[in-house]
């Protein structure tokens, strides 16, 4: 008897600190450099780096702004090419969602402020919707987007567009820099938004590009070959990892669909299409991060031999 009880209490105390770690570890940032490799990628585009982050889900109970407000001023003092945030701005916003949409807004704006090109794409939160089987809240999805495209950052549904690159500071290769580089953006899947083909549609044929969307579950759609690098948010990276099993997270057990948690995922969607998925830096049901710290994915462009 003796000896149960002092499994018990080693037990309690190692879940006790895991809760307590589990409160301090959402204030830490991990910053994962990747490299993209993209097919015919401009000269210009060589080398350049574009920052992913996600589900910031504000409006959570002892939701994370502090550390979405310290990784916005860590992006600032990158200054990356580009910035995308992969959806879910939003939590479970009220009867009226202003708050919400207002915190986030004032998130994001400086970016903006500081001359840094942001875009970004809807999550199911964004649409109202807990659940797949919650019907979607146009309404709010509208606010959502027309509030942040008043502060200059676009959002995508379903769109591509030819990027810019930066300007070469060399006088001598000045306007010299040749194709583009393309983003594709890809609605949000729950509401049944996500509509790839018709993004990829407005591509010409065999161009570079960057893909971005919410949830993991848009990539199976991609036909072979259309998205060589894109970047999904939506699972947190499971919340609460089990140390040393990349796969398995609490999430595992309560989603009906199959968790694509953090990083590349292997052996997933068409051949010639490769998906990283970001760890996100909010909440969903639990304010708790174990073994799972908000991300920021900085992708380095390559050309791919």
């Amino acid at each position: 008897m003796k000896q149960i009880k002092s499994i018990l209490f080693v037990f309690l105390g190692i879940v006790g600190l895991l809760l307590v770690w589990g409160l301090i570890e959402p204030y830490t940032i991990d910053t994962e450099e990747e490299v993209a490799q993209i097919p015919n990628l401009p000269a210009a585009w060589q080398g350049q780096r574009i920052a992913v982050i996600a589900d910031w889900q504000v409006g959570m109970w002892l939701d994370n702004t502090a550390t979405i407000n310290r990784i916005v001023e860590r992006l600032v003092e990158e200054r990356p090419a580009l910035v995308l945030v992969i959806g879910d701005f939003i939590y479970k916003p009220g009867a009226d969602p202003s708050p919400e949409i207002n915190q986030a807004i004032d998130l994001v704006r400086p970016l903006s402020q500081a001359g840094i090109t942001t875009y970004a794409v809807l999550g199911n939160h964004d649409y109202g919707m807990n659940s797949k089987q919650a019907p979607p809240n146009e309404q709010l999805a509208a606010k959502v987007q027309k509030s942040l495209e008043a502060v200059g950052v676009e959002v995508f549904q379903n769109e591509a567009i030819a990027l810019t690159p930066p300007k070469d500071p060399n006088p001598a290769t000045a306007g010299m820099e040749g194709a583009p580089l393309y983003l594709v953006g890809i609605g949000a899947h729950w509401p049944n938004q996500d509509k790839p083909k018709v993004a990829l549609a407005q591509l010409p044929s065999g161009v570079p590009r960057f893909v971005m969307m919410h949830n993991p579950n848009s990539f199976e759609a991609l036909p072979p070959s259309s998205a060589p690098v894109a970047v999904a948010g939506h699972t947190h990276g499971g919340q609460i990892r089990i140390p040393f099993t990349p796969d398995w997270s609490w999430l595992t057990f309560i989603r009906e669909d199959k968790v694509h948690a953090d990083g590349w995922i292997e052996g997933y969607g068409q051949p010639g299409n490769h998906l990283y998925v970001n760890r996100g830096i909010g909440f969903s049901i639990l304010p708790l991060r174990i073994n799972c710290p908000p991300e920021i994915t900085l992708f380095t462009l390559q050309r791919a031999s």
